[in-house]
């Protein structure tokens, strides 16, 4: 667990600094900046460019980090690596093609509730081809064990270049269209600079020749494309389909909430930009042993520290919301529905790359494509009837859902279970710590009032946890930075 801890610590630094900002983004300058209309737009155009990334990555980014331990032993690297560049072309000309032909009716589709979203069509294209390769590039370094660099500018890099944006707005030194062009442009560098440092990592010499197994490359990406698109629908579709039925500001309004709730998940996205590489190569070298380790390791790591980020948030939640416009407060049920659903997330810990690299993961991608279309009904049902609220029902549902399977199957094909004493004390010593400052109150001001009762509750958890000894890998890290 060595380089896992040491650059899970770091990938955490980062993306908590990239939530830092985003929280000042989110709940401050978009809130104050610009219009409900286009801080909605603009989580519409990003949702949608997320939902057509995997699409249009063509399942690359796991089929690098599948595949490369074995090619790397092999003269062919070249022409794998030359294949995973290439891939995602099949896709994105194609859809290219039809974007210009039918930008019309696409626009229509698009804005049949809200018109203001007609004419980004191209900006939606762009930003999710940029995301698509970023995403390629990316892979590309983890497979390499190098994944700081990357994980800074998907945490940290967008999110700064979005402040200077909103400053820019703020002044009036640009508008809200000139904002959008920005931000896709945003994207747009970021996956260049990924592009350069993954390619001097590993240096490409591109090859049109096919390698060896390239038809089982072929199958598994087709099928992760299915599987990656499964796993961003259930992420990203509740926006898109809230901007299909009811007015675009909600878009906004739900974006904030969900915004505090996945904070919660930066801990398992950190880990897991090191984890996945790792869990692949156990797999291929069928140390079940050791895979059971970081299994269960990985799974009380992460919920220790989410569960601490979640009474974070709750026990705080009221004060937070006094921080905000108005028009931005409530969602408390959003927030605690899709919290919820997060701390299952980082409960599964490595669950999933282990089924997307074992020869089961068809399993998963035929669970995925179920859930994925009832999740699409569910919010075509609630949406309508409860607003941003049925949004977060559909999807803690379709995914509570989905968690259980996923769990289930592992424990059922690989004997591994991510239960120990460790998940039973973290779980209890969350119930102590709830009802203890569930009552505490303070007459300052709120972001006074947040900051106190947070260095509480860390203080109270973070040393409990520590005296129970309930992680190993957090107790070292605890002693390492009091040493320090």
């Amino acid at each position: 667990m060595g380089i896992v801890r040491k650059q899970s610590v770091i990938n955490t630094a980062i993306t908590y600094a990239g939530f830092a900002l985003g929280a000042i983004n989110t709940l401050v300058l978009y809130t104050r900046f610009m219009s409900a209309e286009y801080f909605g737009l603009v989580g519409v155009i990003l949702s949608t460019s997320a939902l057509l990334m995997p699409l249009m990555s063509f399942g690359i980014p796991n089929t690098l980090v599948k595949f490369y331990s074995g090619y790397r032993e092999r003269d062919d690297l070249q022409g794998f690596l030359s294949m995973a560049i290439l891939l995602p072309f099949l896709v994105i000309l194609p859809l290219g093609i039809y974007s210009f032909t039918a930008n019309a009716a696409i626009g229509e589709f698009l804005a049949r509730e809200n018109e203001v979203v007609r004419d980004y069509v191209w900006h939606i294209f762009l930003a999710g081809v940029f995301m698509a390769y970023f995403e390629v590039f990316f892979a590309w370094s983890k497979v390499c064990l190098q994944s700081t660099f990357g994980t800074f500018l998907k945490e940290v890099f967008v999110r700064a270049g979005i402040t200077a944006l909103l400053v820019l707005l703020y002044m009036g030194w640009i508008g809200e269209t000139q904002f959008l062009i920005g931000m896709v442009g945003l994207y747009g560098l970021r996956m260049l600079l990924m592009a350069f440092y993954a390619l001097r990592l590993q240096p490409l010499r591109l090859q049109l020749s096919l390698p060896g197994g390239s038809g089982e490359i072929l199958q598994y990406s087709a099928l992760i494309l299915v599987g990656g698109s499964v796993s961003v629908i259930l992420l990203e579709i509740d926006r898109f389909m809230i901007n299909q039925y009811i007015e675009i500001e909600n878009v906004a309004y739900y974006t904030v909430a969900i915004f505090i709730a996945t904070v919660i998940i930066v801990p398992f996205r950190a880990l897991n930009q090191i984890a996945y590489p790792l869990t692949a190569s156990l797999l291929h070298s069928g140390d079940l042993r050791g895979l059971e380790q970081l299994y269960k390791k990985s799974s009380l790591t992460l919920l220790a520290v989410s569960t601490l980020v979640f009474l974070g948030i709750l026990l705080n939640l009221e004060e937070l919301y006094r921080l905000l416009p108005e028009n931005y407060r409530g969602g408390f049920q959003v927030v605690l529905l899709i919290g919820g659903v997060r701390l299952f997330d980082a409960f599964l810990g490595i669950n999933t790359a282990i089924l997307y690299n074992s020869r089961y993961y068809t399993a998963l991608l035929a669970m995925g494509v179920l859930l994925s279309v009832l999740t699409v009904l569910l919010n075509i049902w609630l949406i309508p009837e409860m607003g941003i609220l049925g949004a977060a029902v559909a999807t803690f549902l379709a995914v509570t859902l989905y968690n259980v399977l996923k769990l289930v199957f592992v424990g059922w094909k690989f004997g591994l279970s991510p239960f120990s004493w460790g998940t039973l004390k973290v779980l209890l010593l969350a119930a102590i710590t709830y009802l203890l400052f569930f009552w505490f109150e303070f007459p300052f001001h709120p972001l006074v009032n947040i900051l106190l009762k947070s260095l509480l509750i860390v203080l109270f958890y973070g040393g409990v946890a520590y005296q129970l000894r309930i992680s190993e890998d957090l107790n070292a890290l605890g002693r390492n930075l009091f040493k320090k």
